[in-house]
């Protein structure tokens, strides 16, 4: 008989591969076992790297208190980023590669150095970032309806769909991530706004956790690595045809176009 841990990482597995949202996998592992949901989260990926995806960076859900208050959670997340999960190159987001999406803009950072050591305080995670950059998260879920709790999210890889990269970056020299205002519209509306302080207060910060977080769990951020450091704003459902442009100051635009046509309202 599978363990909790492989029943439940094979339901999601399962909703992945096929397309159709499962029900929450609480009913296994427990709503609020954040270690056994960590062990789930790993089993699945394992299962994806066996197929040939190869790690290129971790996301941080839940960082924004209104994200938090969207899903009724109170603390955050990480999921792993694997390379088929960057669509910054394509001219239009395939809709069959994504079952419940939203959407969430965000500052990335890409690491040049690693952050593994016994000090990671501020001057640590600074002096790791490489540069900074405009992101665009497709947050998506395996779990039908969003009937999420924070053990079913991180289970869920966190609620990982895919992630696009404004291909623009800055030197944190010219940027200071909790200062930026963000202003997301989806087909011209305006659909989200925020700034850099509602990241946990500090995208560094958010980083900062991450590290600390990721290190103690035995699987360090590594020098080359990409994170999305979390929401700036709510996030926000997507369809197809959907046309999602965000604006973040001294990091410039990032942009993602849905393919599909869009319904009929």
């Amino acid at each position: 008989m599978n363990s909790p841990t492989a029943a439940a990482a094979q339901r999601l597995f399962h909703a992945q591969r096929t397309g159709v949202p499962c029900a929450p996998v609480r009913d296994l592992i427990g709503a609020a076992d954040v270690g056994l949901a960590y062990r789930v989260q790993r089993a699945g990926v394992d299962q994806r790297i066996g197929d040939g995806e190869h790690v290129v960076g971790r996301k941080i859900g839940l960082t924004a208190p209104v994200v938090q208050r969207q899903l009724g959670v109170d603390q955050p997340d990480f999921g792993v980023l694997l390379r088929g999960m960057n669509v910054s190159d394509l001219d239009e987001i395939p809709m069959g590669a994504l079952l419940q999406p939203k959407v969430e803009a965000e500052v990335a950072f890409r690491l040049g150095a690693d952050l593994d050591g016994p000090d990671l305080g501020p001057e640590a995670i600074r002096a790791a970032v490489l540069h900074a950059e405009a992101a665009i998260e497709i947050v998506d879920s395996r779990i039908a309806d969003w009937d999420i709790s924070i053990a079913d999210t991180i289970a869920d890889n966190a609620s990982s769909g895919l992630f696009v990269l404004s291909g623009r970056p800055v030197p944190l020299s010219d940027v200071e991530p909790a200062d930026v205002v963000m202003r997301m519209t989806v087909d011209g509306v305006v659909a989200s706004g925020g700034t850099g302080r509602d990241c946990l207060g500090d995208p560094l910060a958010a980083l900062a956790w991450l590290a600390r977080t990721a290190r103690d769990l035995g699987d360090p951020l590594r020098a080359g690595e990409v994170v999305l450091s979390g929401a700036l704003g709510r996030m926000v459902t997507v369809g197809p045809g959907a046309r999602v442009h965000a604006e973040i100051s001294s990091l410039g635009p990032v942009s993602a176009i849905f393919a599909g046509k869009k319904e009929d309202s």
